[in-house]
């Protein structure tokens, strides 16, 4: 008996029971949310609950597909990764299960050939790159050794990208896109990984000629004296020629949405690698003066901001001539009027409508899930996104070392950034842009890279565990 204690807890210590604890949340709504969905949307209108509108198998699919591959993914992590965090794959797996719902609910029809199962195919392949990133990047740090290679992959991928948009029609949905063969994807979701990588190599690198500012500039305005102190010039210009080339991909193919995300992860990785403010302000500064050059330079500018000054209660009645003037707005409009359809608990799944919303399976998905989930709903979603962020930067925080620590937090930053952007441009806060919401918005590229990156901050988890291990 004796014996039989003392190996218990060594046993236990070999499954991630709070990880498949937390995994019985998403596997619970995925089931209920598409039960729900396929019995709303087989039900005629007003018809009893019988039999013969329950589910059957085939219709649960991409429900069912995605609990099976998580509780695999969960298996695998318990036999080789059991010390990586627990909280990420339960807290994305939530996520992705409501996106592959929602594609499902917005797609053509039910059934194998729907959009939630194409989703559903994505999320399988993201979790697999996931599985795979953990495997292969035993040595997190070969990533800041073939930093310049990194940067060089973006700066071809902006290269190729301007080539590809140079032939393509801009107001085309696709002109942002490269086909490889029957494949295609988007270059912007793997530029942004490898802008943070370089980022994170290379500030920890020089962590001290950044923090110090050695280059000095001073300048008076009235009784008003400035000094400044930013880094070196040999350490300041491999930073500002990376953001610059990755910045030339927004005058090419005209993605406001990737140029904020961009400049915003500089600007945090900036301030994380050197914890000084004054960078963070004059940061703010530069883009405050590019933005106004952008907003009378370029009508593209002009049209994204327009939108966000347009009176809703007088354009719910306007004609869709007068939408189509504004660059937009019908879209924003309608994506307003959901939301406010849906008041605090929603419509419900399968109960709204949410198809009058143009693209709503992946710019407006935010609006589509105010619609049927409500206000509450929406709290709950970005309560996960928050969750999701804490994680990321405890991660950042428990590292070993300091291109650990940035690479961590400039990962978690695209999410955070990424989310704030499409919520605030759904909700009117912000021009409306063309970026996914992650893990919820239809799209292979985003699932991908998200998950390429999950599987990062996993390894780093994984790594940061074992070496507080071996150290004790």
């Amino acid at each position: 008996m004796e014996s039989m204690i003392n190996r218990s807890p060594q046993k236990r210590a070999h499954y991630r029971w709070n990880e498949l604890g937390l995994l019985i949340i998403p596997f619970l709504i995925l089931l209920l949310e598409m039960t729900q969905l396929v019995i709303v949307s087989n039900a005629d209108p007003g018809a009893a609950l019988t039999v013969k509108n329950l589910p059957r198998v085939q219709e649960l699919i991409p429900a069912l597909g995605l609990i099976v591959a998580l509780f695999g993914v969960n298996v695998f992590m318990s036999i080789f990764f059991r010390k990586a965090d627990q909280m990420l794959l339960p807290l994305v797996g939530l996520l992705s299960g409501i996106g592959v719902i929602m594609a499902t609910r917005l797609g053509p029809d039910i059934g194998v050939a729907s959009l939630g199962s194409r989703q559903l195919l994505w999320v399988l392949i993201g979790l697999v790159i996931c599985i795979g990133t953990i495997s292969i990047l035993r040595n997190i740090e070969i990533l800041a050794r073939y930093k310049y290679f990194v940067a060089l992959v973006g700066i071809v991928l902006v290269g190729v990208t301007l080539a590809r948009s140079l032939r393509a029609n801009l107001n085309s949905p696709t002109h942002d896109q490269l086909n490889i063969g029957p494949f295609a994807f988007q270059p912007s979701e793997l530029l942004k990984i490898c802008i943070v990588i370089f980022f994170a190599a290379f500030l920890s690198e020089n962590l001290f000629m950044v923090s110090k500012g050695s280059f000095r500039i001073e300048w008076s305005i009235g009784n008003v004296h400035i000094n400044l102190r930013l880094p070196p010039l040999r350490q300041l210009i491999p930073l500002a020629l990376m953001l610059g080339m990755a910045l030339i991909i927004f005058l090419g193919v005209r993605e406001l949405g990737l140029a904020l995300l961009i400049y915003g992860i500089f600007m945090v990785m900036l301030y994380l690698g050197s914890g000084r403010l004054s960078y963070v302000a004059v940061s703010f500064a530069l883009f405050f003066v590019f933005g106004l050059i952008g907003y009378f330079l370029l009508g593209y500018v002009r049209q994204r901001f327009a939108v966000v000054g347009i009176n809703v209660v007088q354009w719910n009645t306007a004609s869709d001539t007068m939408y189509q003037q504004q660059g937009g707005a019908f879209q924003v409009v309608q994506g307003l009027i959901a939301l406010s359809s849906g008041g605090i608990i929603g419509s419900g799944l399968g109960l709204g409508a949410p198809g009058s919303i143009p693209v709503a399976q992946s710019d407006m998905i935010f609006t589509a899930l105010g619609e049927e989930f409500g206000l509450a709903g929406l709290f709950a979603i970005l309560a996960i996104y928050l969750l999701i962020i804490y994680r990321g930067y405890r991660i950042a925080m428990d590292a070993t070392n300091t291109f650990n620590q940035l690479l961590a937090a400039g990962l978690t930053s695209i999410f955070a950034i990424q989310t704030l952007i499409i919520a605030a441009g759904n909700m009117k806060l912000l021009p409306l842009t063309g970026l996914p919401l992650p893990f919820l918005s239809y799209g292979g590229s985003s699932i991908l890279a998200n998950y390429a990156i999950i599987g990062i901050l996993l390894r780093i988890s994984y790594n940061t565990a074992r070496e507080r291990e071996h150290s004790v």
